[in-house]
């Protein structure tokens, strides 16, 4: 009995001598967390193994002891934004993260305009190259990777941004964030998931989809391509379950294009994604969106029906919208190279209606209230145009009117008094007015600030 005992006693001893602390990927050096709030940290150990962790902004230690399925979880709270900082999680052996700072961590997920960086050509990046490392930008990019099952980890790390970590980080993401520093000084923290390609279905918890008939019939209709997966949840399964617990400031989100063959639930799909996430993160964090750019599809209007339903969905608690559509050069490239001007625009957006730090002219492109028609005229009002609008050309773009019969025609219009006036000879009483709904045409009215008006239309007649 002796001997079984002394055996058992060096064997739970060398299990401990070879065990260590395992943290998941989202924590690492360079790390950055989230400033003044209730931050989870979590890993895995030794069953019954006490682990004690020390955060140096504070010199505190607090323990917690691991579970027997080998997981353990601790919650400590953050300062106000400052670092460099450690934190020491010690058990049987030690393991130390360095250089983490505090600040604010926003998640940047969608498909490939998200996904686009240097090395797909986005030239704005070159000029960024030149620049020393800067400390206050952190990136962690989550790797493409899809599962049937929820999985707890992924393989990445963090890493300060400099000439080699940005060549490979969302472009977007990078110049968001890099205004977001530039404004409210404190450090940046970017969790990077896309995937070029992928419809929104991947992205939210199969569960939700197969529960709902409509959303469940759409996913239904997604045909398989060998560049991505497309049944739901899987991507959710990998890309975002694993950093759930991490706490953000919020998200943007830059995704659409693959939705357009079924664009009718597309405000129903996502407003539930953001849902889900929210409900995973614990949070109502706030959620900003892309609307997609005009893009040659085809001869219908899908996505000028998504974009419709990319403006509903913005209107969801907590959710907003940019508009990008006059930073196209191409329509035949699904990938608009100006990436810059729409991290700007996410990042005036943010500022003002986040973080109440600047002005609603400067963050929100004009969009359509209402229309009243007089003398054979329409009048066109629009919300977030307080100094009215205006049109970059003498021609307006990208308008149809149309009488009782619904046939629309190219309208005559004008800028009166900072709203829009149009009419046309062959429709004697307007009754609806739609504005670049259309796939690939760009209009030219914009706001004073320069930011462009809402594509848009005023009635609700079905449309194929």
């Amino acid at each position: 009995m002796k001997r079984i005992c002394i055996a058992i006693l060096a064997l739970v001893s060398a299990l401990s001598i070879n065990s260590q602390v395992r943290l998941p990927a989202i924590f690492s050096s360079n790390m950055v967390l989230q400033q003044k709030d209730s931050v989870k940290l979590w890993g895995w150990a030794d069953p019954m193994e006490k682990i004690a962790i020390t955060t140096s902004w504070n010199n505190r230690t607090d323990t917690a002891v691991t579970k027997s399925n080998a997981k353990w979880e601790l919650t400590v709270m953050t300062p106000s934004a400052g670092g460099p900082y450690r934190i020491t999680f010690k058990g049987y052996r030690t393991v130390s993260l360095e250089n983490v700072m505090i600040g604010e961590v926003w998640l940047c997920s969608g498909q490939s305009n998200m996904q686009w960086n240097y090395y797909g050509g986005v030239k704005d990046i070159d000029a960024e190259l030149k620049l020393s490392a800067q400390e206050n930008i952190r990136f962690f990019h989550v790797p493409k990777s899809a599962s049937d099952d929820l999985q707890d980890d992924t393989q990445a790390s963090w890493s300060v941004c400099d000439s080699n970590s940005l060549k490979g980080f969302s472009a977007i993401g990078y110049f968001f964030g890099k205004y977001l520093q530039r404004k409210l000084n404190v450090p940046i923290g970017l969790v990077h998931s896309s995937w070029g390609g992928t419809p929104a279905e991947v992205w939210t918890p199969k569960e939700l989809i197969e529960e709902n008939y409509i959303l469940k019939q759409a996913a239904e209709k997604k045909p398989p391509v060998p560049w991505c997966p497309v049944q739901p949840g899987v991507v959710y399964n990998a890309m975002i379950n694993p950093i759930k617990n991490y706490p953000i400031a919020g998200a943007i989100w830059y995704q659409g294009e693959s939705n357009t063959s079924t664009p009718g639930s597309y405000a129903k799909l996502l407003t539930t994604m953001i849902d889900a996430w929210r409900k995973d993160w614990h949070t109502d964090f706030p959620f900003y969106l892309v609307q997609i750019a005009p893009y040659t599809y085809g001869n219908n209007l899908s996505a000028a029906i998504l974009r419709e339903q990319q403006s509903l969905a913005a209107k969801h608690y907590k959710s907003g919208m940019i508009v990008i559509s006059d930073l196209v050069s191409d329509t035949t490239d699904i990938h608009p190279r100006d990436k810059k001007s729409v991290g700007k625009r996410l990042s005036d957006y943010v500022l003002f209606d986040h973080y109440k730090n600047g002005n609603e002219a400067d963050a929100k492109s004009p969009v359509y209230e209402s229309m009243v028609v007089n003398d054979g005229k329409a009048y066109i009002n629009f919300n977030y145009a307080e100094s009215g609008i205006v049109s970059r050309d003498k021609k307006i773009n990208a308008l149809l009117i149309a009488g009782t019969n619904k046939v629309f025609y190219p309208a005559e219009a004008k800028i009166e008094k900072g709203k829009l006036v149009a009419w046309s000879k062959n429709v004697k009483e307007p009754v609806a007015v739609r504005y670049q709904f259309c796939n690939a045409c760009i209009g030219n009215l914009v706001s004073q600030t320069g930011l462009p008006v809402a594509p848009f239309r005023t009635d609700d007649w079905e449309v194929e």
